[in-house]
């Protein structure tokens, strides 16, 4: 029977028959597991935003006979492209199972997936390049 509300017991299946606690022990692997696959996930994701970073090329700047035309933006390239697509399909994935791990409701589960969620983003993605990230602070654009 599946558990509706939040529980702190040691016995817990999570997202397969086969993958059962029976023990202290398999219930602390599965803890463990459950938190690398969160701080793995972080660190899938450092490296979709560096396959991305990488991949941006600036367009040449217009010269001063050309004055309406508009900024120069950004391009990324094709190859930054797929393999940012490519890590976004292997996060999500990871994601939605360590979402579902959570609705097995076990309170363990939880704490290890967030704990490792913010282990996961100090090791990986507390960087100085995401103080580089400038939003336009003009409303009108």
């Amino acid at each position: 029977m599946m558990h509706m509300t939040l529980y702190w017991g040691t016995k817990v299946t999570l997202l397969f028959d086969f993958w059962k606690t029976e023990s202290i022990l398999s219930y602390t692997i599965t803890l463990l597991a459950c938190f690398l696959f969160a701080v793995f996930y972080q660190y899938m994701e450092d490296r979709r935003l560096s396959f991305l970073a990488m991949g941006i090329t600036r367009q040449s700047q217009p010269s001063i006979s050309t004055p309406f035309v508009p900024k120069p933006g950004a391009r990324v390239s094709r190859s930054a492209r797929f393999a940012t697509a490519v890590l976004t399909v292997v996060n999500t994935t990871i994601a939605y199972m360590l979402m579902l791990g959570v609705m097995s409701f076990n309170g363990g589960v939880l704490i290890a997936v967030v704990v490792g969620f913010g282990v996961g983003y100090y090791l990986f993605r507390a960087k100085e390049y995401e103080a580089l990230i400038v939003e336009d602070a003009c409303a009108c654009s």
